[in-house]
């Protein structure tokens, strides 16, 4: 599919222009700009529809009208077009492309919950659009991508949320393992462990049938176009109702062509917290070993060699040298959550709980009043939705910037990067490109399908 290459970055620049170049930091230019006070809500628009697509949208609705969705699935579309309506009493306008959605005005902010290998293209095109962005994790497939981002965020000067909830959300027990650290009561950390659970391996999945209702060619967009593939069982429970084996739907995740398996799912998350304990946003790791590893398929020269099973980490130790000789082990063994470990304790936390000698002892000696203030910034915003829109209205950027979440998502990649080659990679974190090994450097970046190139 060949796509119009009109310049959403000319089309940006233009308006600009014609207002002055000072109304980049204009209060016009960064409040959302479909509501002409801060007390009138903002108007978005979800890309991406299924599972994650319509969480995020589902508890938007207290904050924001949505005017339209799209998704390349047509069934996907109409159901969440049906929810819409009936959670906000207004039905959207559907768009099978996204670009219709980009050409809106009366649009102030996208949230993108495509697969994985999607984002980078329309978080791009929509801020040269205009648009503030909400998009999820993983903000990208690869490194160089994460730069793109940061250079266009800047450029524009528009809000950009990334997806990682866990800062906001689930019961502060993130925000108060990030306080526990950084107010020294486990001493010097010395060990952080980000247990991220493994992958299921597949069986041969062979080509099959499209599904009615979706665009596979345009599903595919920015990656290698191949066949659609999927066995007939289906998966049940979150993300229920498609092929429990495909190369589409819910298992994107599994294929590198699309995603970053476990690394880049709930290592985005874990290895987030565990960076923002150690102040070690704005830097990385000076080495990532791959200790021990699966891989469900042959690889060679960092590519799989089948092509019709899964071929992302089943199983997985990584070791990651970050600063001040703090080891982070990245597993896919024991409980989801991350372990912290220092001179004087230890405690794990995860979604559901916060557990240790350094929690209990908050019953005698707990943190200051203003602890969990003072780690988000300010007053913790109500959801992670809240805090997006309150970054729009104040003209900064929100608690899950692009900056920190790239440099700790370069760990994950890193770590994959690492699998795929099966030896360790050395990172130079100033000039953000692995040390003295052109072939591992090769997968910083990736090659657009020709026709879904991005529109800059």
């Amino acid at each position: 599919m060949s796509l119009t290459r009109n310049s959403g970055r000319r089309r940006f620049l233009q308006g600009v222009s014609a207002a002055g170049a000072a109304a980049i930091l204009s209060p016009s230019m960064h409040r959302a700009m479909g509501y002409q006070s801060p007390n009138e809500r903002p108007v978005f628009a979800t890309i991406g529809l299924r599972n994650q697509g319509w969480e995020i949208t589902n508890k938007s609705f207290k904050f924001a009208d949505f005017a339209a969705l799209a998704d390349v699935d047509s069934n996907v579309l109409g159901i969440n077009v049906e929810k819409t309506e009936k959670a906000q009493k207004k039905k959207p306008d559907a768009y099978s492309d996204y670009r219709k959605i980009l050409d809106r005005k009366d649009i102030d902010a996208v949230m993108i919950a495509t697969p994985d290998h999607w984002h980078t293209k329309i978080a791009v095109e929509a801020l040269y659009a205009g648009k503030h962005v909400y998009c999820e994790k993983p903000l990208t497939l690869t490194i160089a991508e994460g730069k793109l981002i940061e250079k266009v965020v800047k450029e524009t000067g528009l809000t950009f949320q990334v997806g990682t909830m866990q800062r906001t959300e689930s019961d502060l027990r993130f925000l108060q393992a990030v306080a526990l650290v950084q107010h020294g009561r486990i001493g010097t950390v010395q060990r952080v462990t980000c247990g991220i659970n493994g992958m299921e391996a597949s069986p041969e999945i062979p080509v099959a049938p499209v599904p009615s209702g979706l665009d596979w060619d345009f599903w595919l967009g920015p990656a290698p176009k191949v066949d659609y593939r999927a066995l007939p069982e289906l998966r049940v429970g979150y993300g229920g109702g498609v092929p429990l084996f495909s190369n589409g739907h819910y298992s994107f995740r599994n294929w590198h062509e699309y995603s970053g398996g476990k690394l880049t799912d709930w290592g985005a998350h874990h290895v987030d917290i565990a960076c923002w304990a150690l102040k070690a946003g704005n830097t990385g790791p000076s080495k990532v070993t791959p200790v021990e590893f699966s891989l469900p398929v042959e690889y060679k020269d960092g590519n799989p060699q089948v092509h019709d099973r899964y071929n992302a980490a089943t199983s997985f130790k990584i070791q990651v040298d970050m600063p001040n000789n703090v080891e982070m082990i990245i597993t896919s063994e024991g409980d989801n959550g991350i372990l912290f470990e220092g001179t004087e304790g230890r405690f794990f936390v995860n979604r559901g709980k916060i557990t240790g000698k350094p929690v209990e002892d908050l019953k005698e000696n707990p943190l200051p009043e203003d602890a969990i203030e003072k780690v988000y910034g300010g007053k913790v915003s109500e959801n992670h939705t809240a805090n997006f829109i309150e970054g729009i209205k104040a003209k900064k950027q929100p608690i899950s910037d692009v900056w920190t979440h790239n440099r700790m998502l370069e760990i994950c990649h890193l770590s994959n990067i690492a699998m795929r080659l099966n030896r360790a990679v050395r990172w130079d974190p100033l000039k953000r490109e692995i040390i003295d090994d052109a072939q591992a450097n090769s997968f910083l970046a990736r090659e657009y399908r020709k026709g879904f190139e991005i529109n800059m």
